[in-house]
C-alpha cells in the first residue's frame, strides 16, 4: 500500500486546467457550497424562523456591515485588478516582480480591513441602530449590535484568503480556490448545530449557546476557508515578505485599477443596506424572508454567471494581450451566449418553481413565511439572468484593465434601483417591491453594459448570429416555460408538503422535465450549445449499444 503523501496531493490538485475542465470544478464547487448554503439556511429556520423571529433578522442584520466594509474593501475587486496585472508580470517572465506585488497587496489589505474591524467593533451600535435596521425591536437592536461586534473580523480574514485564492486562480489553479467557501459554510452549520447549545471546556461552561452561537460558527467558518486558502499555495513559489512594497510599478498599477471596482462594490452594497433597512420596518421575519430570497436568486448566478465568467477571464484577458480583438470577440460573445442559453430557461424554471425551492430551506410550517419568501423570489427571476449577464459583461471591461465604465454604470443602476426600492416602499408593495426593484435595475445595468461594448467593437462582439441565436434561446425558454407550468398543475406543492423527500422528487420531476424539453426545442431550433450534449448522448448510447 503506498503511503499518503499530502503534498503529492496538493500538487495534484493545483495541476493548472484548461477553461473547460475549470468550469466544470467551479461548477462542482459552487453547487456544493450552495447544497450546504441550502442545508446551512434549513437547519438555521428549522431553529429560529418560525420560533424567534427577530433572533434571525438580527442575525441577519448583523452581517450587512461587515460584509459592506469586505466588498468595498477587497472581494471582487481584488481578482478583476489582480488577475491582469499579475498575469502580465508572468507572462515576461519576471516573477520577482509578481510575487512582490502579491505580498504587498496582501499586507496592505490585511491592515485596512484590521483597521476596518476595529472600527465596526466600537461603531457597532449606532450603525445598527440608525443605518441597518432601525425598524428591528430593541431586543432585536442589541442582539444584532452584539452580533455585528463578533462578526466584524470577518473583512481581515476574508481578505487574506481572497489574495491567496486570487493567485491560485491568475495561474489556472482552482481547486483550493473553489472549495474554499464550502469550507466557510461548514464552520456556520458547526456553529448551528453544536455551539448553539453551549461550548463547554474541560467541564467548564464559557459559552452559554443561544443563536449567538450561530456567530461564532461563523468566525470558525472564516478561519477554517483561510486556512484551505492557505493550502492551495503549496507548489506555487509564493515568495513572501512582511512588507509594502511602494515602488513596485505592478502593485502601483493595481492601486489605481482598485478605487474603481472598490467603489462599484461599495455602492452595489450600499443597495443592500437600503433593502435591509426598508425589510425591518416591515414586520418581525421580513429582513430574513427578503435575504432568503435573494440568496436562493444568487444561488443560479453564481453557478451560472460567475462561475461561467471566472473560468473564461484569464483566456479574455491573455487574448487581449497578444492583441488578437478578433479572437477575443470570439470567445466574449461564446461565453455570453452560453450564459444566456443556460441562465433564461432556468429562470423561468425557477419562476415556476418557486414554492418546491423554498421548501429546500424552510421546513417550520409557516406558510406565511415561506409564501412571502417564495413571492419575492418570484420578482427576482428576472435578476437571475440579467445577473448571470452581469458577470460576463463587466468581465469584458476588465480584461481591458477598464474598471471605472462598470463602476459608472453602477452609480445609474443602484442609484435607479434603490429609487424604485424606496418608491415601492410607499407604494405598500412590501418585501415584493423589493425584489421587483432589484429585477428592474439589474435590467438596466446589463443593457448599458452591452451597449457600450458594442459600440467600442464597432458593432462586432453582438453580430448578427449572436441575434439570431438569442432569439432561439427565447423560443426555447418559451417553450419550456409552458411545460414547467404545466407540470406544476399535474404535481402540485400541497400545504402538507414539508419533508424533502417529497419537495425534492417534485421538484426534479419538474425542472428535469422541463430541461429535457428546453434540450430538445434547442436542438430543433439548431442552438449550438446542445450539440456537444446531443453528441455526448449519442457517444454513450451506441457505446452500450456496442
Amino acid at each position: 500500500m503506498k503511503k499518503f503523501r499530502f503534498k503529492s496531493v496538493v500538487q495534484l490538485a493545483n495541476m493548472k486546467m484548461s477553461v473547460k475542465a475549470a468550469a466544470i470544478v467551479l461548477a462542482s464547487s459552487t453547487l456544493i457550497s450552495a447544497l450546504l448554503g441550502l442545508f446551512r439556511d434549513r437547519l438555521l429556520n428549522s431553529y429560529y424562523l418560525g420560533t424567534y423571529p427577530t433572533g434571525i433578522d438580527a442575525y441577519t442584520a448583523a452581517f450587512t456591515i461587515p460584509d459592506f466594509m469586505f466588498f468595498i474593501l477587497t472581494s471582487g475587486a481584488l481578482a478583476v485588478s489582480f488577475i491582469p496585472v499579475f498575469n502580465q508580470r508572468l507572462a515576461t517572465g519576471n516573477k520577482k516582480s509578481a510575487w512582490e506585488l502579491s505580498a504587498s497587496l496582501t499586507n496592505l489589505l490585511a491592515l485596512l480591513t484590521l483597521t476596518a474591524s476595529i472600527l465596526i467593533m466600537i461603531f457597532a451600535e449606532p450603525l445598527i441602530r440608525y443605518v441597518v435596521s432601525p425598524g428591528l425591536d430593541e431586543s432585536g437592536m442589541i442582539l444584532a449590535i452584539n452580533m455585528t461586534r463578533v462578526i466584524a473580523i470577518n473583512p481581515f480574514l476574508f481578505s487574506i484568503a481572497t489574495v491567496l485564492t486570487s493567485i491560485q486562480q491568475a495561474v489556472g489553479r482552482f481547486v483550493f480556490y473553489a472549495f474554499a467557501p464550502a469550507i466557510y459554510n461548514i464552520g456556520i452549520i458547526i456553529g448551528i448545530t453544536w455551539f448553539t447549545g453551549g461550548i463547554n471546556l474541560f467541564g467548564v461552561q464559557i459559552f452559554e449557546g443561544g443563536i449567538m452561537g450561530v456567530a461564532l460558527g461563523v468566525i470558525l467558518g472564516a478561519v477554517m476557508q483561510l486556512i484551505v486558502s492557505l493550502i492551495g499555495l503549496f507548489g506555487l513559489g509564493f515568495d513572501y515578505n512582511f512588507k509594502i512594497n511602494w515602488k513596485n510599478q505592478g502593485f502601483r498599477t493595481i492601486l489605481k485599477l482598485l478605487p474603481a471596482r472598490s467603489l462599484d462594490q461599495g455602492i452595489d452594497y450600499v443597495n443592500a443596506i437600503v433593502n435591509t433597512n426598508l425589510s425591518s420596518r416591515m414586520g418581525a421575519g421580513a429582513v430574513r424572508s427578503f435575504n432568503q430570497a435573494s440568496s436562493l436568486h444568487q444561488m443560479p448566478v453564481n453557478l451560472i454567471g460567475v462561475a461561467i465568467s471566472t473560468a473564461f477571464f484569464p483566456k479574455l484577458t491573455e487574448e487581449l494581450g497578444t492583441g488578437d480583438d478578433n479572437e477575443f470577440f470570439n470567445t466574449f460573445r461564446k461565453a455570453l451566449r452560453m450564459i444566456i442559453w443556460i441562465s433564461l430557461p432556468v429562470a423561468a424554471i425557477a419562476f415556476f418553481t418557486r414554492g418546491y425551492v423554498v421548501s429546500f430551506i424552510s421546513n417550520i410550517g409557516n406558510n406565511d413565511s415561506n409564501g412571502t419568501i417564495a413571492s419575492v423570489l418570484g420578482t427576482l427571476c428576472i435578476a437571475i439572468f440579467a445577473r448571470s449577464i452581469f458577470h460576463i459583461a463587466s468581465r469584458g471591461f476588465y480584461a481591458y484593465q477598464d474598471t471605472k465604465t462598470p463602476f459608472r454604470v453602477s452609480i445609474v443602476a443602484i442609484g435607479l434601483t434603490i429609487l424604485f426600492s424606496v418608491w415601492f416602499y410607499f407604494m405598500g408593495l412590501g418585501v415584493d417591491g423589493l425584489g421587483m426593484a432589484q429585477s428592474l435595475g439589474a435590467i438596466i445595468e446589463i443593457i448599458i453594459l452591452l451597449y457600450i461594448l458594442q459600440r467600442r467593437s464597432n458593432n462586432r462582439i453582438l453580430n448578427k448570429e449572436f441575434w439570431k441565436a438569442t432569439a432561439k434561446i427565447v423560443i426555447a425558454t418559451i417553450i419550456a416555460g409552458c411545460a414547467a407550468f404545466s407540470l406544476t398543475k399535474f404535481i402540485p406543492l400541497m400545504a402538507t408538503d414539508s419533508s424533502l423527500v417529497i419537495t425534492i422528487p417534485k421538484f426534479l420531476l419538474i425542472s428535469g422535465t422541463s430541461i429535457l424539453v428546453y434540450g430538445a426545442a434547442s436542438f430543433f431550433l439548431d442552438l449550438e450549445e446542445v450539440k456537444p450534449i446531443v453528441a455526448s448522448v449519442k457517444k454513450i448510447l451506441f457505446k452500450n449499444l456496442k
